[in-house]
């Protein structure tokens, strides 16, 4: 499955929770696009479909494929703690994830582009695996040229009334931060149930 590219209001609309796009577009219309959306948001649903729609919802704010998503799964269900959380710690710091969050990049597919483009470095090198998972006291930042400032600097004018979460420490001046710690889920604060998709992949 090739990741999705299209509008993200579009699929905000289809699972009725902003994932990106225009949150004005959304507001408007928040039920599923199409003839039949309004009428579709009052379809009864089965415990599966429900299920479902939390891990696509999960799958599409990271912006992972559904290979991805898998993988992630496996990797929490085989350490200790509880799973769903895990999983949620393991999305939510990737490298992507982190610039966009320190404020680098106003949107994750934009923080994605840095990285992928080589604009970024972890703990002074260079890297353009965004899935790349960081760790307590990894330290991100914008590469050290004219290209990969301005584009940093950018992200930061788009970014500056965007609240930074407590357990990354940032500096904007310098375009650098660091993880302080591993997120937990209230600081993650999920827009989904994370045990239904848990017990969905135990089916």
């Amino acid at each position: 499955m090739a990741r999705y590219t299209g509008p993200k209001t579009k699929i905000s609309r289809r699972y009725g929770v902003f994932l990106g796009g225009s949150p004005k577009a959304f507001e408007n219309k928040s039920y599923p696009p199409g003839q039949h959306g309004p009428k579709g948001s009052r379809r009864k649903q089965t415990d599966y479909s429900i299920a479902l729609a939390e891990k696509q919802k999960l799958r599409h704010q990271y912006g992972v494929l559904e290979r991805q998503f898998r993988r992630y799964f496996e990797i929490a269900s085989r350490r200790r703690g509880v799973t769903g959380v895990i999983l949620l710690q393991l999305l939510e710091t990737r490298l992507d994830n982190v610039v966009q969050k320190m404020g680098f990049s106003k949107t994750l597919r934009g923080a994605r582009q840095m990285v992928g483009h080589g604009h970024v470095t972890v703990n002074g090198r260079k890297t353009n695996i965004s899935s790349m998972n960081l760790k307590a006291g990894d330290v991100v930042a914008v590469k050290e040229s004219e290209k990969s400032k301005r584009l940093g600097k950018r992200g930061v004018e788009l970014t500056q009334i965007v609240t930074i979460p407590d357990w990354l420490l940032v500096d904007k001046d310098n375009l650098s931060g660091t993880v302080v710690r591993i997120p937990s889920r209230e600081e993650i604060n999920p827009i989904v149930n994370e045990q239904l998709v848990v017990e969905l992949y135990a089916r």
